[in-house]
């Protein structure tokens, strides 16, 4: 497991697939585990980290030192994801099932991680605590392999790996949310409302009719900084509620969501880094919007 002992061109490109093979893995497990138990970052630091002493201890009893080392390293990759996600997490969730952390944020995090790199190799440079070398030299060799043990450790792994997968089925079984409800989270799925009533619909329909006559006023008035936050608004209540009026009429919100599109190209909201319209363009899509709104009924 030495690095020293990879001198060779085989021994090279064999070490740094097997270090591309365990990111694989540890990334994907770690994926999979959040996405099954709906844990927080927080939550999901405890997995890991507790396989990981499971590993140090079966280890200096006497399994297997290549595989607990190579399971410990795979082991990393999400301990050290899942504890980047607590850090830089907000304190408070934006909406339904987004983490939820101490709120440092991403570049405080990485400016804590990217210290502790130096740190460590400074730290090991004066030790020289990781030099096998150093070590082997001043003390006698270890106590000869023991087949028993291995054995019996490797029991333990197994039981230990059935008993993390008893673990995370029983967290997915536990009641969690699985959709947002306000449809603006980047990890769930909107929650499927409930079919709108025609005067639901029709008092939606109003909602967006006269926001749209409101930035049109505003443009006029030459406040475009207050037009371009109504016409934000109204982007907003529409994408809330196009699931449900997409259901009540297809062909008429497609129609209308196209022309929303437009209205909101526009105004530069969503479309990139564009420039905004001439106030006489905004206005002129948010008429056809009305037109549009006030001909083809849901």
């Amino acid at each position: 497991m030495s690095i020293h002992s990879i001198t060779t061109l085989p021994r090279e490109a064999f070490y740094w697939l097997t270090v591309l093979v365990t990111f694989a893995v540890g990334t994907a497990t770690g994926d999979w585990t959040l996405e099954l138990t709906s844990w927080t970052p927080a939550q999901s630091v405890f997995l890991p980290l507790g396989l990981i002493a499971a590993i140090t201890g079966l280890s200096k009893f006497g399994a297997n030192p290549i595989l607990s080392f190579w399971l410990a390293y795979i082991l990393t990759r999400p301990l050290g994801a899942n504890i980047g996600d607590w850090l830089a997490s907000p304190k408070t969730a934006t909406s339904p099932g987004e983490p939820v952390g101490l709120g440092l944020g991403t570049f405080t995090t990485s400016l804590i991680f990217l210290s502790a790199i130096p740190a460590t190799v400074i730290y090991l440079s004066i030790s020289r605590s990781d030099v096998a070398e150093t070590h082997k030299m001043a003390h006698q060799p270890s106590v000869a392999t023991n087949v028993c043990k291995e054995r019996i450790a490797l029991g333990v792994f197994g039981a230990i790996a059935a008993a993390t997968v008893a673990l995370m089925v029983w967290a997915h079984n536990q009641p969690h949310v699985t959709c947002d409800p306000t449809g603006q989270s980047e990890t769930l799925p909107a929650c499927k409302k409930a079919d709108l009533t025609a005067p639901q619909t029709a008092a939606a329909v109003t909602k967006y009719e006269k926001l749209a006559e409101k930035a049109i006023a505003q443009d006029r008035a030459g406040t475009a900084a207050a037009s371009h936050a109504t016409v934000q608004e109204m982007r907003d209540d529409w994408d809330a509620d196009a699931t449900s009026l997409q259901a009540v009429n297809n062909t008429t919100w497609t129609l209308l969501d196209n022309q929303m599109d437009a209205v909101l190209e526009t105004f530069a909201i969503d479309h990139g880094k564009i420039k905004p319209a001439a106030p006489a363009e905004q206005e002129k899509q948010l008429d056809v919007l009305l037109g549009d709104s006030r001909s083809h009924h849901f």
